[in-house]
């Protein structure tokens, strides 16, 4: 049985319905479960939506056990739910900030905490944590999404160690640019500020205007991870993407190596 969050549209929707497709059974969670009513109506036995604010830590905790009622018990969760907050660092609002964190990190780990005690109870499951391939590192206007998605990546890596021991597996799903509506119905953006212009349109035509591929093409890569005996700890979700991530491990390499000599003055 699966539990996944944010599923009402983009990667959540699309691993949905390829669980489903699969014949298994699915707790499609989301905000704004409308979108699902179609979904539902196709798979009225293995389908059950669930209206769930991840920002809500006790309504997590109370939904999750109505996931784990619904089917008898969960085997796969997908940490899926996430929002973005576009802008520079210096235009955001604390609100802005506090919101965004609460989707995309306080979210993530209040779902993590409400899903161990029955995947422990089972014996083990498996725990996707959807990260980012830009969790590794920055980006202008879009730092706080990165910032959010790299504290999930380090707790993730920290729950990994904590819970093999009880036959949870956790795999931080490093997602590539896909067309999943998160730069359109997913997105605060910040007022911008002037002084910034010049940055934003050289962002904006980095970004540039190629199409992203649909998040169902994804998918396959998820049933296969989520079916592996022994899976990775950390996956990059796409070819480009993993190009991108790789080259931005060699720079960050090639950073220190530059730097060596600085570092190795001090003692420790």
């Amino acid at each position: 049985m699966w539990l996944i969050t944010g599923a009402s549209r983009g990667l959540g929707r699309a691993f949905a319905e390829a669980a489903l497709a699969g014949g298994d059974r699915v707790v499609a969670a989301a905000r704004n479960v409308a979108p699902l009513e179609e979904l539902a109506g196709k798979y009225p036995d293995h389908l059950v939506s669930l209206s769930l604010d991840v920002t809500d830590r006790r309504a997590v905790v109370a939904g999750v056990q109505r996931a784990a009622d619904a089917f008898g018990g969960l085997d796969v969760v997908v940490n899926n739910a996430g929002a973005m907050l576009y802008g520079m660092v210096e235009e955001a609002t604390e609100e802005q900030i506090r919101a965004h964190l609460d989707v995309n990190f306080f979210g993530a780990v209040w779902v993590a905490q409400a899903v161990l005690p029955h995947l422990r109870a089972r014996g083990g499951g498996r725990l996707l944590q959807v990260t980012s391939m830009g969790s590794g590192g920055g980006m202008a206007t879009v730092g706080f999404y990165g910032a959010g998605k790299a504290a999930l990546d380090s707790v993730s890596e920290a729950l990994a160690m904590e819970v093999e021991g009880f036959g949870i597996k956790v795999t931080i799903v490093q997602m590539g640019g896909y067309d999943t509506g998160l730069f359109t119905a997913g997105m605060t953006t910040t007022e911008p500020l002037a002084q910034y212009q010049p940055l934003r349109t050289e962002m904006e035509a980095m970004w540039g205007d190629a199409l992203a591929p649909e998040p169902h093409t994804a998918a396959p890569v998820i049933m296969e991870l989520a079916a592996l005996p022994d899976p990775p700890r950390r996956l990059i979700i796409g070819s480009q993407s993993f190009d991108h991530v790789l080259q931005m491990d060699r720079d960050q390499v090639e950073l220190y190596r530059t730097w060596e000599q600085l570092s190795r003055n001090a003692p420790g």
